[in-house]
């Protein structure tokens, strides 16, 4: 497969602290490839250096092989506050995407001249198919609004229209930075489904392990400032490294007792040190370098004390709360349980951190009744963490809480020692904390909250910023926990391992309680959606066949198509007639029994790719030419 970036030699320090040094770096055409690493390894660094916008210590280089170049997605994207989404979107230098934000302008608020010479652009630059492939992007992304200003948008709304313009671009290589962080699962999974059938190469670095496992098909392991490759799924990637470690460290024992023969010989007499072999004296320092590594997992260690917790917990009668006329929860009844681990979901903003603001007290309630259990202890792990001093060190920030911990067993260590658990060592304790990197500030914002030895956690979005050998731990620690927890994440890995059961988001103040997984309620969803589906055809089938028998006086009464609506008709019209005959063309070429293993497993992606493409602008055309007249 041809190549579309290579690195070689790439370094990078900050201060004394070396992340990666001599890294080479191959991505081929067609890969989709994911970097794990944990916190502070320099992942977000080595990323902005393969995207251009940073560069390499001590000289590397970075070719790029590509005709598109790269779309680069940030973890935190930057916008001009003051551009409207609009501008953000549509505003390009290519000429097609240029005519259609003319066209879109002239709708809004252009003169019938402006119109007509958009409309003529359009049809010359056959920019049709470009506005309805922009028009669907921004319906699977959610985004309206198109003259709200960026700056009063936010952090997951600001997420979408950077994925938007990164769709939009139809690079050859794809770079995001944790791109799942801020959505809700619905756009989780369309983002999931786009990535999947895409023919972009993809270099992507996230936590989300289902969204992983299914996109990409290459691992790369950063570890110790040295590369692992691992070519298969995440799944793949566990089972290989699992297999590296244990060979890694079998050789080590090996290498330990074959040092043992050497060690001798090295201390012979002096004298006869000259008459060795100097092959062999230097053979015995690489051994005994070799001999003196062992590959051994670091992880955060989670061992704290859960306070006592009484029958009663919290009691809700009732409750309601509002914004206004937005009803944020209403009348929701529940007594929670002793051991009880829920997941809320439902898409952002419908209120999911209000209910955990009044659920805690911080938010009071507008009616209903709100009982809380004398021995509760909250750990309330915020979505926007602690507003840490960066000029502090990482030990005084702690020791404002605490200076013991109080671990399961009932025993007691100092703070310094509790902090070496969660990988930061007494080196490390007294750097500051704008050194940090965001993960390693997530983990110390864990720190706080555990330190109070909680019996009711309340974790709202825990998994941004934590590396997944620090989401294992953690999980594994919520598994064996005796007291209550609500989470809140878009990690459906997590909430999958976490939630007995869900509290579901309608809206309008409308909560449900399922019992079940995550993903047991995801596909009764998706059956639904199937069901309404099937059941919107047969009315539409209906309603076609009764207006054909109708005459053309009574069809005259259906709302008529608008010109831009003429112009999307024509144009499925002609795009549904080429995927037919790319569909047709791909039967042949997989029936065939030609293709070579490379190529059959590319053409069997794109004809799943056609399959749903032509499923989805059928549904549109049928809406349309239903109303055709």
């Amino acid at each position: 497969m041809a190549s579309v970036l290579q690195a070689e030699k790439l370094s990078k320090s900050y201060g004394t602290k070396v992340l990666f040094e001599n890294l080479d770096l191959n991505i081929n055409e067609g890969e989709k490839v994911a970097l794990i690493a944990p916190n502070g390894s320099g992942k977000s660094s080595l990323l902005k250096i393969l995207a251009g916008k940073d560069t390499s210590d001590r000289g590397g280089s970075v070719k790029l092989f590509s005709n598109t170049g790269i779309a680069w997605l940030e973890q935190e994207p930057e916008f001009n506050p003051e551009r409207t989404l609009f501008q953000e979107v549509y505003i390009s230098s290519d000429e097609t995407s240029a005519a259609v934000a003319r066209y879109e302008k002239a709708l809004l608020s252009g003169t019938q001249k402006e119109l007509q010479d958009a409309i003529h652009d359009m049809d010359h630059l056959n920019g049709w198919q470009y506005e309805l492939r922009i028009k669907q992007i921004l319906t699977g992304l959610k985004i309206e609004g198109l003259n709200n200003k960026m700056g009063e948008l936010s952090g997951g709304q600001r997420k979408r229209v950077a994925l938007a313009k990164m769709m939009i671009a139809e690079s050859d290589l794809i770079i995001l930075d944790e791109p799942t962080n801020h959505l809700d699962l619905d756009i989780t999974e369309y983002l999931e489904e786009y990535l999947k059938r895409g023919k972009s190469t993809i270099l992507m670095v996230t936590h989300d392990r289902y969204f992983l496992d299914r996109v990409c098909n290459k691992i790369i392991e950063l570890e110790n400032g040295s590369l692992y490759t691992y070519n298969g799924n995440y799944s793949y990637f566990l089972e290989k490294r699992e297999q590296r470690i244990d060979n890694y460290n079998s050789e080590t024992d090996r290498a330990k007792n074959l040092l043992k023969g050497e060690l001798e010989w090295m201390r012979r007499m002096p004298q006869a040190r000259a008459t060795k072999a100097k092959y062999r004296i230097n053979a015995f320092y690489e051994l005994k370098e070799r001999a003196e590594k062992v590959t051994r997992e670091k992880n955060i260690s989670i061992d704290v004390a859960t306070s006592r917790l009484g029958k009663k917990i919290i009691h809700c009668k009732k409750l309601s709360h509002s914004f206004g006329d937005y009803k944020t929860i209403d009348s929701f009844t529940y007594n929670f349980a002793r051991g009880e681990k829920i997941g809320l979901v439902g898409p952002n903003g419908v209120g999911k951190t209000t209910f955990l603001e009044v659920l805690t007290g911080a938010i009071k309630h507008n009616s209903g009744e709100r009982e809380l259990g004398e021995t509760i202890v909250f750990g309330y792990y915020r979505q926007k963490g602690l507003e840490f001093d960066p000029e502090e060190t990482v030990i005084e920030a702690v020791r404002k809480f605490a200076e013991v911990i109080t671990l399961s067993d009932g025993n007691t260590i100092p703070v310094a020692s509790f902090l070496n658990r969660f990988l930061f060592p007494h080196n490390m304790q007294y750097n500051k904390i704008g050194t940090l990197s965001g993960g390693e500030r997530r983990r110390l914002y864990l720190v706080t909250v555990l330190m109070k030895s909680p019996n009711f956690l309340i974790l709202d979005e825990p998994t941004n910023d934590l590396d997944i050998m620090s989401l294992n731990v953690l999980e594994e620690y919520l598994d064996s926990f005796t007291g209550c927890v609500i989470v809140v994440t878009h990690d459906r890995y997590f909430l999958d391992k976490i939630a007995q059961h869900l509290f579901v988001f309608e809206g309008n103040g409308v909560i449900k309680d399922y019992v079940g997984k995550y993903s047991e309620y995801r596909e009764m969803m998706r059956e639904l959606e199937r069901q309404e589906v099937q059941k919107g055809r047969a009315v539409r089938e209906e309603s076609t066949s009764r207006d054909s028998m109708r005459s053309l006086p009574e069809q005259g009464g259906k709302v008529k198509l608008s010109f831009k609506e003429k112009k999307e008709l024509e144009t499925l019209e002609k795009l549904i007639a080429n995927l037919e005959n790319e569909k047709s063309s791909l039967e042949t070429a997989l029936n065939s029994g030609t293709l070579m293993s490379d190529n059959l497993l590319k053409t069997s992606a794109r004809y799943a790719e056609v399959i749903q493409e032509l499923e989805t602008t059928g549904e549109r055309w049928i809406e349309l030419a239903d109303r055709h007249v």
